[in-house]
């Protein structure tokens, strides 16, 4: 089978094989820091039909072939009968391929339209189903690991609208452990920007598949802040990347949260301990969680 840099240029071939390099190793490096593939583990690439799933497939499709663990790659959509969906898209495409595929069947778009109001945002319940069926789904093939197609720019966009309309201090951990305890959800493409994705999958030409229950919504609070974002990155390059930055170098002593900081002993603390009771244990803290 022909590869994607037959069609291309000298020029772009070199492009490609530049970025293709660049977002294999941001993968890569993600998966080591966090631990998120080990030997023998099942993963489970959830996989919508948009690009930041297809460029997750290839990219562990890729790391597969040389990484010095063995894992096993299944990718699983979730059919959501929306009006319109092309069943055949995923199905033809995997099968080209040779990846092991489920199409997983859930009418979650009933379910949406009937609970959410016409012109409210229907993201949340409609991500809440989703995760629910291939949390269980994950189960029931015997994976593991459940690998979402989030990348940096999704973690930077989500610390936003949690400190701006929920009031907390909280993003997407590039792994986690689900609140059931049964799933370990991990996000390879955790240290890759969208745009260098946006330019992965035009190279490869993915079948992508727009989701028509949510894109058309074009005053969700995402998408507010995606805008600030971006305008922020056009006007100073690389602030995205010093946020992401804060978000791996916490100081719970230069906030104000009680539960993961002791300011109520921290006079008691510099006695005992000097420097050392600007810190708190925050392994002792979660360790029940």
């Amino acid at each position: 089978m022909a590869s994607v840099t037959d069609s291309l240029d000298a020029k772009h071939r070199t492009h490609f094989n530049k970025l293709q390099k660049k977002l294999r190793r941001e993968v890569g490096k993600a998966i080591a820091d966090y631990n998120m593939i080990a030997d023998g583990d099942k993963v489970m690439v959830c996989l919508s039909g948009g690009k930041d799933s297809y460029t997750m497939l290839e990219i562990l499709r890729n790391l597969q072939l040389s990484a010095p663990v063995s894992f096993e790659l299944v990718a699983v959509n979730l059919d959501q009968k929306q009006p319109g969906f092309p069943e055949h898209v995923l199905p033809d495409y995997l099968e080209k391929e040779g990846v092991s595929y489920h199409i997983l069947e859930k009418d979650t778009y009933s379910i949406v339209k009937e609970k959410v109001p016409e012109g409210k945002t229907t993201c949340g319940l409609c991500s809440r189903l989703r995760r629910g069926s291939l949390y269980g789904f994950a189960e029931e093939i015997g994976a593991n690991k459940i690998a979402l197609g989030h990348h940096r720019d999704d973690i930077v966009e989500t610390l936003f609208l949690n400190m701006f309309f929920g009031g907390k201090m909280k993003a997407m951990p590039p792994k986690l452990r689900s609140d059931d305890n049964k799933n370990v959800v991990i996000r390879p493409l955790a240290y890759c920007r969208e745009k260098d994705i946006v330019r992965f999958a035009r190279y490869k030409d993915f079948p992508i598949i727009p989701c028509n229950l949510c894109g058309s919504q074009e005053n969700l609070q995402r998408q507010t802040i995606k805008e600030m974002l971006n305008n922020w990155d056009r006007e100073h390059p690389g602030r995205i990347e010093s946020i992401f930055s804060a978000i791996q170098n916490v100081a719970p002593s230069q906030l104000a949260d009680t539960r993961l900081f002791d300011f109520e002993h921290l006079e008691d603390g510099v006695q005992r301990a000097g420097q050392q009771a600007h810190r708190l244990d925050v392994v002792n803290l979660f360790g029940g969680h």
